[in-house]
């Protein structure tokens, strides 16, 4: 196991180099810097602030310095905010991205494996038929057209809800943002739980026992849940990183301080430093989660360790 996670690490280096290096020169070369304003600034004011910021360098040297940066864990200033570096804004908004990804990735999780095995175990009744319902529901329609709809109802017209805001960080204010940060990925997780539970059950050796007389709970959880979750738990690398970046739009429509909101406003103010460290973080983050999958996926099927 050692042998096969030292070698996912290694092949992860060159994409986080690929990532990182397209990023900066995709960002440096755009139209527009975090200097532009309405008014523009005299140039003797704008030389200083380039030579500041080492803007004035070859765009090469740049990137090898950004480079140095990122090895010794450095992220680099913020062009915007002067108070505070891209490592230090990200330290403030990663509890609350955290929280509100986590509870949705645990959310997602037992309640899309739960439903996909009661389909499974109720194939083609009625109750299988509207847990599928339910489930295209929240695959098709967008997270940032759900949740207004969910703050009107539940927090405008009933009042049982906050509409937004972080507030004591208790639960009244996650369930809004985790359910529809959850909702399309819970779908996704009991589809393919469904099928690949469908297709255990229907196996050789689930055959073999039920003629040896094994109890329904029992062979379902013993002999049934491990290899139906193969496929699972390959999704959940991928769906835990669309969990952490998608709470971007999410964070910004319930209003969560979290790392999402100051991605948007480095966005709108052209903050180089910003974009890129919060780009770098997340990709970084990425890369871990897959690595954990793999792990995972191994223990689940040794087979995949003499890859």
């Amino acid at each position: 196991m050692l042998s096969f996670a030292l070698r996912r690490l290694l092949t992860s280096i060159p994409v986080v180099l690929i990532a990182v290096t397209a990023c900066f020169f995709i960002l440096r070369l755009a139209p527009g810097g975090p200097f532009d304003q309405e008014r523009a600034l005299p140039p003797d004011i704008l030389a200083n602030l380039r030579a500041h910021y080492n803007l004035d360098l070859p765009l090469f040297q740049q990137y090898l310095m950004y480079l140095g940066g990122l090895l010794r864990g450095d992220l680099g200033p913020s062009f915007v905010t002067k108070d505070f570096t891209v490592g230090q804004q990200i330290a403030i908004g990663l509890p609350y991205t955290l929280v509100l990804g986590g509870s949705a990735f645990l959310v997602a999780l037992v309640v899309g494996t739960v439903a996909g095995v009661y389909g499974a175990l109720h194939q083609n009744k009625a109750s299988d038929y509207w847990i599928a319902a339910v489930i295209m529901i929240g695959v098709v329609v967008p997270n940032f057209l759900v949740a207004p709809i969910l703050q009107l109802l539940f927090g405008i017209k009933l009042g049982w809800l906050p509409v937004g805001g972080w507030g004591d960080g208790s639960w009244p204010h996650l369930v809004l943002p985790v359910f529809v940060l959850a909702f399309p990925h819970a779908g996704r997780i009991s589809r393919l739980m469904r099928g690949s539970m469908i297709e255990v059950l229907n196996s050789n050796y689930i055959r073999t026992a039920r003629a040896k007389g094994v109890g329904a709970r029992l062979m379902v959880t013993r002999h049934a849940i491990k290899p139906a979750l193969t496929p699972v738990v390959s999704y959940l690398g991928p769906a835990a990183g669309h969990l952490l970046t998608g709470s971007i739009v999410v964070e910004q429509i319930f209003g969560i301080p979290g790392i999402g909101r100051y991605f948007i406003q480095a966005a709108l103010n052209r903050d180089y430093g910003m974009v890129l460290g919060t780009v770098v973080f997340y990709m970084v983050l990425i890369v871990v989660l897959n690595l954990l999958v793999d792990l995972a996926y191994a223990w689940l099927d040794p087979r995949v360790r003499a890859r």
